[in-house]
């Protein structure tokens, strides 16, 4: 796989940047603001706040604010967390009118007990699932951040989060420790027969069990793909939401070592041979 196709949390780790990065941001397209803000309203429209209300809501994630933007559109306060003091400076600069807080979410959120209505997050859980440290575990950095999320809400809020999955066992690790820490919900896909617009929103419950709503784009769909998945107290399976996992070929294999390098790990010289089909043994 090439590098300029890495996911970018296989990259840098996020406080560094990479496409997070004030430079990139300052380049991006009026065409990509406008889909960061199309999932933000759709994000928003998942947690079905009351209609006409101001809702106090944590935005997970929030990066240079432009999540927030849309939340102030709609009337709403919020407080964003970020782990990157660049892209926080360029919210500042962007004067978003949301509270801005410095933070690693994989250490909690260090929020009081039902502070939020409501929270959002645009393409920023997934980096939990990456060890950028040696001290870094995904499940237990994942549970953390779930339980102290949960106790920041207000019974009976949700929690919605747009997520990239590398495949269907990083879903699994994710949903598993939002269970363990209380939530139930599930898993809402937009457009699920569309390589370029479908979209995975993760929707939680805090205290009380809703209905998952349905993706969109499912009327017209002539393939039988799924298009949520619900957990409450038993662990769901993903694997037919995300395609078969890419595994084992050369290029997983030589981007996994280079993670492990990455994290200081030994690992074994690259060769020709790296990947190389075995024929079977009789």
């Amino acid at each position: 796989m090439a590098s300029s196709c890495r996911r970018p949390e296989h990259m840098a780790p996020p406080e560094v940047g990479s496409i997070r990065s004030p430079c990139v941001l300052s380049s991006l397209s009026s065409r990509m603001i406008e889909i960061q803000s199309q999932m933000s309203e759709r994000a928003v429209e998942l947690l079905n706040l009351p209609e006409g209300q101001p809702c106090f809501l944590l935005d997970v994630g929030c990066g240079s604010g432009l999540s927030g933007d849309y939340l102030t559109e709609e009337g709403h306060c919020w407080v964003g967390v970020d782990i990157s003091t660049a892209m926080l400076d360029v919210a500042l600069e962007r004067e978003v009118e949301g509270d801005l807080v410095l933070g690693d979410m994989g250490h909690g959120i260090p929020f009081r007990a039902g502070t939020f209505d409501g929270c959002i997050s645009i393409s920023a859980l997934q980096w939990l699932c990456n060890a950028d440290k040696k001290t870094h575990s995904p499940p237990k950095r994942l549970y953390r951040f779930f339980s102290t999320l949960y106790s920041s809400l207000k019974r009976g809020a949700r929690a919605v989060f747009q997520i990239y999955p590398e495949n269907s066992e990083q879903l699994e690790l994710i949903t598993a420790q939002a269970m363990r820490a209380g939530f139930s919900g599930g898993m809402v896909v937009d457009y699920p027969n569309s390589s370029k617009a479908k979209k995975f929103f993760l929707c939680l419950f805090a205290g009380v069990s809703g209905v998952l709503p349905k993706g969109l784009g499912t009327e017209t769909s002539e393939k039988n793909v799924p298009n949520q998945v619900q957990f409450s107290g038993q662990r769901s399976r993903f694997k037919n939401m995300k395609g078969k996992s890419a595994k084992k070929g050369r290029d997983w294999i030589l981007e996994k070592k280079e993670r492990r390098r990455r994290q200081g790990r030994d690992v074994r010289a690259d060769t020709k041979y790296t990947g190389r089909q075995r024929r079977p043994h009789f």
